[in-house]
């Protein structure tokens, strides 16, 4: 199943609920990007680049792009009230010394065990590992926003990363398409399902064993 755009900004929608006022948030490239549309308005948030920037606002509109402010990504940004900016060894600074209190970043896979591969396929274009390392061991929650499964139908969250690991035992919530898993020293436990999904997609899509939660939430549209 291909994913429209709704699926992407529920998936956003939905990381955008562990956003708690006063924080500050890495956010990656791709779905994550989306998360800042989706938050309520009296929650206030800096939003942190690595490459220099927190207080990151919304994308401007077409026209008014400032050349000189981009996020790590590259893409134009604004800057809220209040905002700063700096370089990206402070950038770096703030995130190994734990200031960062989420980052919401994409992966290639995950494992079990919250082990996270995101940064290379190899024999393709490397992007480069960015701060996925340091923001995967430094962030105080590590939420993995993805597909369930890769183009070619298998399981993006299995037993163990035939990928590159960008860092070991980090990823503390998944979030997919289908549904949401929390990543506990046992290994994964169900949570959440996206409707109109159920627990025989899930497993028929999922790569390794996981624990079921009593009740699981179905999360609204």
């Amino acid at each position: 199943m291909g994913m429209g755009v709704d699926t992407r900004n529920q998936m956003a929608k939905r990381a955008a609920e562990e956003i708690k006022n006063g924080m500050v948030v890495n956010l990656g490239i791709g779905i994550p990007s989306l998360v800042p549309n989706h938050l309520a308005n009296e929650i206030q948030v800096m939003f942190h680049a690595e490459n220099g920037i927190t207080g990151m606002g919304p994308s401007p509109v077409k026209g008014k792009e400032d050349e000189n402010l981009c996020n790590a990504g590259g893409f134009p940004v604004t800057l809220t009230k209040g905002g700063s900016y700096c370089d990206s060894a402070i950038a770096f600074g703030m995130i190994r010394s734990g200031r960062v209190d989420i980052t919401i970043l994409g992966s290639l896979q995950v494992n079990q065990f919250g082990d996270l591969a995101n940064w290379i396929v190899p024999g393709k274009k490397v992007p480069g590992m960015g701060g996925a390392m340091e923001l995967a061991q430094k962030a105080k929650k590590v939420i993995v926003v993805m597909n369930h499964c890769d183009k070619n139908g298998h399981p993006k969250i299995v037993n163990t990363c035939s990928l590159p690991l960008t860092s070991a035992r980090c990823v503390d919530l998944i979030i997919t398409e289908l549904a949401v898993f929390k990543v506990t020293g046992g290994g994964l436990v169900l949570t959440e399902l996206f409707p109109p999904y159920n627990l025989e997609d899930v497993i028929g899509k999922t790569g390794c064993t996981f624990q079921i939660c009593d009740s699981i939430r179905q999360i609204p549209y």
